[in-house]
């Protein structure tokens, strides 16, 4: 078993693990891995292959596919090449605390859809995607190790995060990974936790700081901006009365929406881009609504309703406030657009 170092720091003289080469764009930081590949996407352990040649893996929910994520699907991926073993990822559809304390799991940084795609750009050729029900959750280590591992997918190397559990109550860790895998036949192999500029990246504290309305942090432990994915639906005509027509975007329950206020970013709809000036939060100048999103697209015009839209956040401009009058939000609306316009373009 090998296990790397925890704490590394890439800010501080450590460098990235993953083996992504990066260039800056828009002062963010773009990870170029490996060229979009085909992945091929298995649903449930009755679907996972058997008998197929070798394979190095990594295990995890890799919600927000961050950078720490990162640093252990490239290592995968790495070894793979290097031994001609095929690159597969095994993750699950819920977080596990929806079934195993169920009202306590976290709000999620991206769809299963989005974390498919950040998954396959890393070069990731075969996705394992298993239920979290409680009969899942009831297995003990040696199970899993069995039945997926060496039996579902012919594992001849897995690379999981140094702090890994699995099997029933999360009794299995790294060693017993190993134990199992000298029976089984595959190496175990632990990546310590990825710090950017002294902090540790985990998802949680990027969703601690989305919450917040944070998103420099978010920014740097994803390296990428958050992006939130919904479906335009009807709104209340507010914006259109105020001279701003906006898209009302409908999100899952599951999803991680950042703190109320008003941001400049990019919407991605029908194939296009558009510069966006957004709303989060419940228009307390015409009294409380129920919280949503909305985004004002600078230089459209067009029906959206019914289309999926992703949003992809760079600032936050400032707090949602309670104006006097309607002509007053209208001007500082007037006046974030016009912000928006020269931060985006």
């Amino acid at each position: 078993m090998v296990v790397h170092d925890a704490g590394v720091d890439l800010n501080g003289g450590g460098g990235d693990r993953s083996v992504a080469a990066r260039r800056e764009t828009a002062g963010v930081a773009t990870a170029i891995l490996y060229p979009r590949l085909a992945m091929d996407v298995v649903r449930g352990v009755g679907e996972l292959p058997g008998g197929t040649s070798g394979s190095a893996v990594t295990i995890g929910f890799f919600d927000g596919v961050h950078r720490g994520h990162r640093s252990v699907i490239g290592r995968t991926v790495e070894v793979a090449r290097r031994r001609g073993l095929r690159p597969v990822a095994v993750t699950f559809d819920r977080h596990p605390r929806e079934t195993l304390t169920p009202g306590t799991a976290p709000l999620l940084l991206t769809t299963l859809d989005r974390k498919m795609g950040l998954i396959a750009e890393l070069g990731i050729e075969t996705l394992v995607v298993l239920e979290f029900t409680e009969d899942f959750s009831s297995w003990p280590a040696g199970e899993f190790v069995e039945r997926v591992l060496a039996r579902g997918i012919t594992a001849r190397h897995v690379v999981v995060g140094s702090n890994f559990t699995f099997g029933h109550k999360a009794m299995g860790n790294l060693v017993t990974l190993a134990d199992l895998g000298a029976v089984e036949g595959f190496t175990v192999e632990g990546v310590g936790l990825l710090k950017v500029g002294g902090r540790t990246v985990s998802s949680t504290s990027i969703r601690e700081a989305l919450s917040d309305g944070d998103l420099v942090w978010p920014t740097e432990a994803l390296g990428r901006r958050f992006v939130l994915d919904g479906t335009v639906v009807p709104g209340a005509g507010r914006g259109r009365m105020l001279g701003f027509p906006t898209a009302n975007l409908d999100v899952s329950p599951r999803l991680l929406v950042p703190g109320d206020g008003v941001y400049a970013g990019r919407a991605f709809t029908g194939g296009r881009t558009h510069t966006a000036a957004i709303n989060i939060g419940v228009n307390p100048t015409f009294g409380a609504e129920p919280r949503h999103v909305e985004a004002f697209l600078l230089d459209f015009e067009g029906e959206l309703t019914g289309q999926t839209m992703s949003i992809e956040f760079w600032q936050r401009l400032r707090h949602e406030e309670r104006f006097d009058s309607a002509e007053a939000l209208s001007g500082q609306i007037r006046a974030d657009v016009e912000r928006t316009r020269r931060l985006i373009g």
